[in-house]
């Protein structure tokens, strides 16, 4: 009988809210580290307070923990705060060590993917038995990104930038499978059905909301501009594919 809980870090994120009952239906108790204090129920999750980028409280966190399934992250400050986590649960004799991180970390020149790539390594040198899984952006990012840019009269659309979003249930589903499964090292990467220019998110978004602006293409500057223009964000070739297009979200949030 399994006994040992699975370790979610940000598991009250929008991934891990996901997560968590796919893990439970699984059979699976699941134990969450949380920085804000919050009394565990009888569902079979537990949370314990704790903060990775501060190093508190993640010791007993992954005590007598055999999956670690590590979503949580930020802007900055990801590859820190794994090192904190990957010490402590090389201490605790972890087994499977399971991260999230994120399509074009090794491509696309920003301060953030630097930092997602940055932990991968710490993950990959640590000793530990471990899983990466990469993904596209979110459809609830994308979605984000329309909204803040339709408030404007005239939207501005970088010009020659594409996303492949992805459903994050099918990301949820994708985990859940690998943190019960062995380790495996850099497994494909995940990414949505179809490939969008920015210009027709924005486009879908606004259509689906009744409304009507005027795109404005505005080029995007330096190296990040030319690595997007050249898809380096993309995986187009060897991924696996989620299930849910950005239209069939868009339908889903208007029902």
């Amino acid at each position: 009988m399994i006994t040992s809980p699975i370790l979610v870090t940000g598991g009250t994120g929008t991934l891990g809210r996901h997560v968590l009952p796919m893990l439970r239906d699984a059979g699976r108790t699941v134990r969450v580290l949380t920085r804000h204090s919050r009394e565990s129920a009888d569902d079979g999750v537990e949370y314990v307070t704790g903060d990775l980028l501060q190093d508190t409280g993640v010791g007993p966190a992954v005590a007598g923990v055999h999956t670690v399934l590590h979503l949580a992250g930020s802007n900055k400050g990801d590859d820190e705060a794994t090192r904190h986590l990957v010490r402590a649960a090389v201490e605790a004799d972890v087994r499977h060590l399971l991260v999230i991180s994120v399509i074009g970390a090794d491509t696309v020149p920003l301060g953030f993917l630097r930092t997602k790539l940055a932990a991968e390594r710490v993950v990959a040198e640590s000793g530990l038995p471990w899983t990466v899984l990469r993904a596209a952006q979110f459809h609830d990012l994308a979605l984000t990104m329309a909204k803040g840019m339709a408030r404007l009269p005239v939207v501005p659309v970088p010009s020659g930038m594409r996303l492949q979003p992805v459903d994050v249930r099918d990301v949820a589903a994708r985990l859940t499978r690998l943190a019960l499964g062995e380790p495996a090292g850099r497994v494909p990467d995940l990414a949505g059905p179809a490939v969008y220019p920015v210009a027709d998110l924005v486009r879908g978004y606004l259509t689906a909301r009744g409304k009507h602006r005027p795109l404005l293409p505005v080029p995007l500057p330096g190296k990040a501009g030319r690595a997007y223009r050249a898809g380096a964000n993309l995986t187009l070739e060897g991924a696996d594919t989620g299930s849910r297009t950005w239209e069939d979200f868009l339908a889903e949030r208007a029902a």
